[in-house]
């Protein structure tokens, strides 16, 4: 049975984090062993919903984690540099390692503008119009914000809610450039480099805000693999969260007036230290989809669908409750891979000819969907929303 598309992406988040773990302590073997069952995750998500919008962001992802891969296996034996040409001068050498190292920088980020609109966005109306005063309003109309406008948002709450699609629809409505970075590929490809790519990101935000003149989003996903607490910390990670603090403070209301925004996004608040929740002048909750909100993604869902004409979309949206964005959409696509199942095993099945009209399945019903809730429940549980809801009266800030 195919995993749902939350469950792959937190299955390479996991793997992800597991590797950095084992990269950060020197264990080679398990860390590429995690790196690769991330790529693996990743490569499989995009292959089972080739039309997702957020698939150029998991691609940038997947490289990254086999770029790693990579290097671990260069220097598996050894901890050498970059190789470079022996022959050359001294500064052909440090000229030829710094490109060496830029390059590996620039292949983790992700640089344009994303395909995906404010409409594309269901639902999360709070967040919207946070994030429409936050960032939209103050861009557009810098004159009528004489004492400044936050410069760092975090985005948290239960994964498949549209926390990055979001961010990503700031950044289209904005006219700018969208830069994502994923935590947990950032932490592990610059174990080593700690707090100067750390600057480097900023350095290279910075400069397309400045050079381009137009708004720039820096987007860190999963920001509690990059600021969460840890014990046992390794010197890199504490000098690059320490770089991060130096750098946002840079941006926010210190300085020049460019169009510089840091979203950061986070399934996991709680693990924030609380000197990086103060530099996040604005904390939304991204949180399930309500009864109207529901509706309208069962819409969307079943556009393509044939369904029964008893099928309501106000009635799945009820009996729905509880259920993410992706969860709806998996909900879905499992109803139509049953009816197609069905399909297929009629005894009387025959394959398409050319030129003859090929068979298709029944309609789906209204009984496909009820019988759905007992094989897929919701991937968000009550506990989950309840710390959200805990966490959110002590430090949302909207």
């Amino acid at each position: 049975m195919n995993m749902a598309p939350q469950e792959l992406e937190k299955s390479a988040s996991q793997y992800a984090t597991n590797a950095i773990k084992y990269d950060s302590q020197g264990a080679r073997g398990m860390a590429i062993t995690h790196y690769q069952k991330a790529s693996e995750s990743l490569h499989k998500l995009m292959r089972l919903y080739p039309d997702s919008k957020l698939n150029k962001i998991y691609a940038v992802r997947m490289k990254s984690y086999q770029d790693r891969i990579k290097a671990l296996q260069t220097t598996q034996f050894t901890d050498a540099e970059p190789v470079v040409d022996p022959t050359a001068s001294q500064g052909e050498q440090k000229t030829s390692l710094a490109n060496h190292i830029k390059n590996n920088f620039d292949d983790m980020i992700m640089k344009e503008k994303p395909d995906v609109r404010w409409i594309d966005v269901i639902g999360i109306d709070d967040a919207k119009n946070a994030l429409r005063e936050s960032i939209v309003y103050p861009t557009k109309r810098p004159d009528l914000f004489p004492i400044g406008w936050p410069r760092g948002i975090l985005l948290y709450g239960p994964p498949g809610c549209g926390k990055t699609i979001l961010a990503a629809a700031t950044a289209h409505e904005l006219d700018g450039y969208f830069i994502n970075v994923d935590g947990s590929s950032m932490m592990s490809k610059w174990l080593g480099e700690a707090e100067k790519n750390v600057s480097r990101l900023f350095e290279m935000a910075r400069s397309y805000a400045e050079r381009e003149g137009k708004p720039v989003i820096l987007f860190i996903d999963e920001l509690d693999s990059l600021l969460g607490q840890r014990t046992n910390e390794i010197g890199g990670e504490v000098r690059s969260r320490n770089q991060f603090l130096t750098e946002i403070d840079g941006i926010n209301g210190k300085g020049k007036d460019i169009k510089l925004y840091v979203i950061g996004a986070t399934n996991k608040p709680w693990s924030l230290d609380h000197p990086f929740l103060r530099r996040f002048q604005k904390r939304i909750y991204v949180s399930l989809p309500t009864l109207e909100a529901r509706e309208k993604l069962f819409v969307l869902y079943t556009n393509k669908l044939k369904l029964d004409d008893r099928v309501r979309s106000h009635t799945l949206a009820s009996i729905f409750d509880g259920y993410s964005a992706s969860d709806i959409k998996d909900i879905c696509q499992a109803v139509q891979l049953k009816v197609v199942n069905e399909m297929f095993s009629l005894t009387d099945y025959k394959e398409p000819i050319e030129g003859e009209k090929s068979s298709q399945p029944r309609n789906i019903s209204m009984k496909d969907f009820r019988e759905s809730l007992t094989r897929r429940k919701p991937s968000v549980s009550m506990d989950m929303i309840k710390a959200y809801y805990k966490w959110s009266e002590q430090y949302k800030a909207l």
